[in-house]
């Protein structure tokens, strides 16, 4: 069993790789990549409020930068489970069948 500090630890370090992975997209570099990473990582302080998905698939939209929301959300599940120590399978498994109720349950909000 988890604690409270070790899930928010893990959903910063998450927010944070998603938020690099989608700067790089944004064709941001330097210091407003790190801001933008960093903004991300914050917004798990506020889990009542934060919507990192809402939020990238926002800045992707005004940036035209092509990508579904199926992808954005195979990526945060992809980082989800890096973040928590874990890696994905390859060619199925149990951490697929975790990252398919990542996204459903990421979709369902």
């Amino acid at each position: 069993m988890t604690s409270f500090d070790d899930d928010l630890r893990k959903t910063i370090r998450r927010n944070k790789l998603l938020g690099i992975w989608a700067a790089e997209k944004l064709r941001l570099v330097g210091a407003d990549a790190d801001a933008y990473s960093d903004a991300l990582a914050m917004d798990a302080m506020d889990p009542e409020r934060s919507d990192v998905f809402g939020k990238i698939c926002q800045d992707f939209a005004a940036a035209g930068v092509a990508f579904s929301h199926e992808q954005i959300l195979s990526v945060m599940s992809e980082l989800t489970l890096k973040a928590g120590g874990l890696t994905p399978a390859k060619g199925g498994g149990s951490l697929d069948a975790a990252a398919m109720a990542i996204a459903k349950n990421l979709t369902s909000r």
